[in-house]
């Protein structure tokens, strides 16, 4: 019985470990999960393989079932597992475009490094940059540092919107990713936000628990209302000051969310009656103070205590601090009297 006969120009892509740089993006690639990348979400890993391609275009080669796992489709939200076989079908090098980084833009960046040791960067992220590219964005806050820093592994533990600075934490090692992103959705990582509202608040202290709904504009911009069909959502906010800006009242507020929804703080400070200053979304009140930007800044985030520990391998290097402050943006520091900035205390 002869043997089968099989096709002389058939080649089999060879299969290679996720760890490594893709070489060529014009063949079929077929990437084989780590360690490093266990537990990871496919879109986070394809757009990390896959610098300079718009997250728009990631999103629609998973759609169109260029990329598999395990030869079977899959979606962007599915998490890898060690051994699995990620196949990733020819990329057009026309749409990988590295991102144009000037040195003045990356020493300008790196200057707004708060922390950083082996595992983890702490970023104060400027207001107007979004943190990842796609949307309308050549690039974000990670494709920046990944091109200043000449580094293959830096990855997004959390990610706030572009018109929003403040912290933002970043991760250099696979181990410090899965360890704080476990931490943020046990929600032992809490976060404080300084945000300048219109209007006098009434009373010092409030919990706003209103659930939050996500819904689409006909021009396709998301938004969010407080809605009974939404997801639970709770804001603790503090008033640090009440004064008047231009002859208009105004509050600076400490909000800290106890949940993580989409434009939280901004729908919630809106259902209190004293939306954002600078809010083009929410804010809706013709008397509030025209402003350049969104008056919401990360300032404050804590870490649970373990992530601060050391190991034995660790026993030299300085303790991670457990609390990060992030110095309140220039343009919202001009918009307050200097007896409000005094009640800040960094």
């Amino acid at each position: 019985m002869s043997a089968p006969l099989s096709k002389p120009n058939a080649k089999k892509a060879q299969s290679a470990s996720a760890d490594e740089q893709i070489s060529d993006f014009s063949r079929v690639n077929l990437l084989s999960v780590t360690p490093n990348q266990d537990g990871q979400r496919l879109d986070n890993f394809l757009l990390a393989r896959l610098k300079g391609l718009p997250r728009s275009h990631v999103y629609k080669m998973i759609r169109d079932d260029e990329i598999r796992i395990n030869g079977k489709r899959t979606k962007p939200h599915a998490r890898l597992e060690v051994g699995d076989v990620v196949r990733v079908a020819p990329v057009r090098l026309a749409s990988r475009q590295a991102p144009v980084i000037s040195e003045q833009f990356a020493k300008g960046l790196m200057a707004r490094i708060v922390y950083e040791d082996d595992g983890l960067i702490v970023l104060n992220k400027p207001y107007g940059m979004a943190v990842h590219g796609g949307s309308g964005e050549s690039f974000g806050v990670i494709e920046a540092l990944r091109e200043a820093m000449g580094k293959s592994y830096l990855e997004l533990i959390h990610r706030i919107d572009k018109d929003t600075s403040g912290l933002l934490l970043i991760a250099k090692k696979r181990s410090t990713l899965k360890a704080l992103q476990a931490a943020f959705r046990e929600r032992s990582i809490s976060k404080s936000y300084l945000c300048l509202v219109h209007g006098h608040i009434k009373g010092e202290r409030h919990l706003i628990d209103a659930p939050l709904y996500k819904y689409t504009l006909p021009s396709g911009e998301r938004r969010v209302k407080v809605h009974k069909d939404g997801k639970p959502s709770q804001t603790q906010a503090k008033v640090l000051a009440t004064f008047t800006l231009e002859n208009r009242p105004a509050s600076l507020v400490l909000a800290s969310p106890l949940t993580g929804r989409t434009h939280q703080i901004r729908v919630h400070m809106a259902h209190l009656g004293h939306a954002l200053l600078g809010d083009d979304k929410y804010q809706t009140n013709p008397n509030a103070l025209p402003v350049k930007r969104l008056c919401l800044h990360a300032w404050q985030l804590h870490l649970p205590s373990e992530h601060s520990a050391q190991t034995d391998e660790q026993a030299d290097a300085p303790v991670r601090p457990r609390r990060f402050v992030a110095a309140l943006a220039d343009d919202m520091q001009d918009l307050l009297p200097a007896d409000v900035l005094a009640k800040i205390d960094e």
